[in-house]
């Protein structure tokens, strides 16, 4: 039968906009796993990270303060060991990374990695070549399914999403389950942000859930709408 997990991709701003709406959104989800880009990383940013993973009943498995990056997990889920790289800088350019998260799933492993890719081509393309590399060797040393997710920021067809999709499946392309649109949350018209799983991993649904409640709470919360993919390891 297998594991089915809930896993979430969600760009929050740096909390500046509506921190409490985030919590709902994210509780509203119910996730075992929130992978998160545009984390707090400055101030009080351990307090902050500490903070909203209470909101949401969860806790940090990953993350550092660079790059704002974090894993959460539900209470169900076990973390084995955490990773965290930082990919080649770029003059000019905010520095990228990749977090990742080993995890167990009711006994089930799990590798959950979260990445923010840049908005300039060059960079973006290549920081995908090596956040695969990276996963490839992360692969190995932990021996489980993958699945990556992040604000991309490039819509499918790009070059870097091509790169990432001949590795991996695109989890709302394989079973479209809610919206597509990603951003902004106040007018959606772009999809920037995704889930990519592995090949041996069964796609439920993917996208982003289009319940009415939640509705009024995405454009309070920040400006990318959440998506959340129901996968079976």
């Amino acid at each position: 039968m297998g594991v089915t997990v809930r896993v979430v991709s969600y760009n929050i701003r740096s909390l500046r906009d509506d921190p409490d709406a985030v919590a709902r959104v994210v509780r509203a989800l119910r996730p075992d796993v929130l992978c998160l880009q545009e984390v707090p990383r400055f101030g009080s940013w351990w307090w902050q990270r500490r903070r909203l993973a209470r909101a949401c009943g969860m806790r940090v498995a990953a993350g550092r303060r660079a790059c704002g990056l974090a894993v959460f997990t539900a209470p169900r889920v076990e973390r084995v060991a955490r990773e965290f790289h930082l990919l080649s800088r770029v003059p000019g350019l905010h520095r990228r990374a990749l977090a990742v998260a080993v995890l167990r799933v009711d006994g089930v492993p799990l590798i959950a990695a979260t990445t923010h890719l840049d908005l300039a081509d060059e960079p973006r393309l290549r920081h995908a070549g090596e956040i695969l590399a990276r996963l490839e060797r992360a692969r190995a040393r932990h021996r489980g399914p993958l699945v990556l997710t992040g604000d991309i920021n490039e819509e499918p067809g790009g070059q870097a999403w091509g790169r990432l999709v001949r590795h991996f499946q695109d989890a709302h392309a394989v079973a479209p389950d809610g919206d597509a649109l990603t951003f902004s949350a106040a007018d959606p018209a772009r999809r920037i942000d995704g889930v990519f799983a592995d090949r041996g991993v069964e796609v439920l649904g993917c996208g982003v859930p289009a319940d009415p409640e939640l509705a009024d709470d995405y454009p309070k919360a920040t400006d990318h709408r959440p998506v959340l993919a129901r996968l079976r390891l």
